[in-house]
């Protein structure tokens, strides 16, 4: 069995990179909307990012350049994506002998490619090119992480960290959208609206997935439906669930912790909640309950993962 500080830093790496990574997207996206939006619709985007990311709206001037510097480099910004790296690099740091070679020297890479990088390098004709490069080097970890490392048990911590985070960002960005940008009769003719839909996909890298499924039909209930309920989509909070169950299956059995089961089931009932989910029940009994509902079970399943994995380990070895 794994030391509790080692799941934990293995966890939270992955769990930092993730949310870098989506921070990545939603930053580009929003820049690249203001390019076909109104200003007064690009505010009201940027107020719904910043607090989709969990970041106080108080004293936060809504201009595009201070918002950007805030939510990538200000290091004073716990959820920026320097910080977020930062910490990743951290955590990565305190587990190195567990990680391949490959894995530190790209997570080092990515760390120090956005730590010598400043907004005014970037601002004027490449900030697409860097936030890309963000996305592309935590891809590129996740895909060294499962070809270079065992997949053992900390390997399947790494999982963890990555799928929670995920389920709960996406379930937590489809409710601000939905609570900002209620659908109305007109949403697949209105153009404003339309982009906010799109942008909601892209947010999420599922707009080609979801014309895929739906052709370019792009409708609020297929929206929730995809991002929410899909089994197959890697960005659908479902995918995510199911996943992520399958993966505390894997610690719980190789750990033989005798009170695993409580982490397990707030699994299976995250997953049960999306995978029988109806998206006409969902919509009729409300949305944003039913989101409240994911992100509560989210929060649930990370407390008890410490309690049961990180918490509970260290009380026995000072009882011991």
């Amino acid at each position: 069995m794994l030391l509790s500080r080692v799941a934990d830093n293995l966890y939270w790496m992955s769990r930092y990179l993730e949310r870098a990574e989506h921070t990545a997207r939603l930053i580009d996206v929003s820049l690249n909307l203001m390019l076909e939006q109104a200003p007064h619709e690009a505010d009201l985007r940027w107020q719904r990012t910043l607090r989709s990311l969990n970041v106080p709206l108080e004293d936060t001037p809504l201009d595009a350049y201070t918002l950007t510097q805030r939510l990538t480099f200000d290091v004073g910004n716990a959820n920026s994506i320097v910080s977020c790296i930062a910490a990743a690099r951290e955590n990565a740091q305190h587990v190195r002998e567990l990680l391949s070679s490959e894995m530190w020297e790209q997570l080092n890479l990515l760390y120090l490619h956005v730590r010598r990088t400043r907004l005014d390098d970037i601002w004027n004709d490449r900030p697409h090119e860097f936030f890309r490069a963000v996305r592309d080097g935590a891809h590129l970890f996740q895909g060294i992480t499962d070809s270079t490392m065992s997949q053992g048990e900390g390997w399947q911590f790494i999982q963890v960290g990555r799928l929670i985070e995920r389920a709960s960002a996406v379930a937590t960005l489809l409710d601000h959208h939905f609570l900002d940008q209620p659908p109305s009769a007109t949403s697949g003719d209105n153009a404003g609206e339309y982009l906010e839909w799109i942008g909601l996909l892209k947010s999420c890298t599922a707009f080609e997935a979801y014309c895929k499924v739906y052709t370019a039909d792009v409708r609020p209930e297929q929206i929730v439906e995809f991002l929410l309920l899909n089994h197959d989509f890697p960005h659908s909070v479902c995918f995510a669930a199911i996943r992520l169950q399958a993966h505390l299956h894997g610690i719980a059995a190789s750990t033989e912790t005798h009170n695993a089961g409580r982490v397990t089931r707030l699994a299976g009932r995250l997953r049960a909640t999306l995978e029988f989910g109806q998206t006409d029940e969902i919509m009729d009994g409300g949305l944003h309950t039913y989101l409240e509902q994911v992100q509560a079970l989210c929060r649930q399943i990370h407390d008890t993962i410490y309690q049961t994995y990180i918490a509970y380990a260290i009380d026995r070895e000072l009882a011991s």
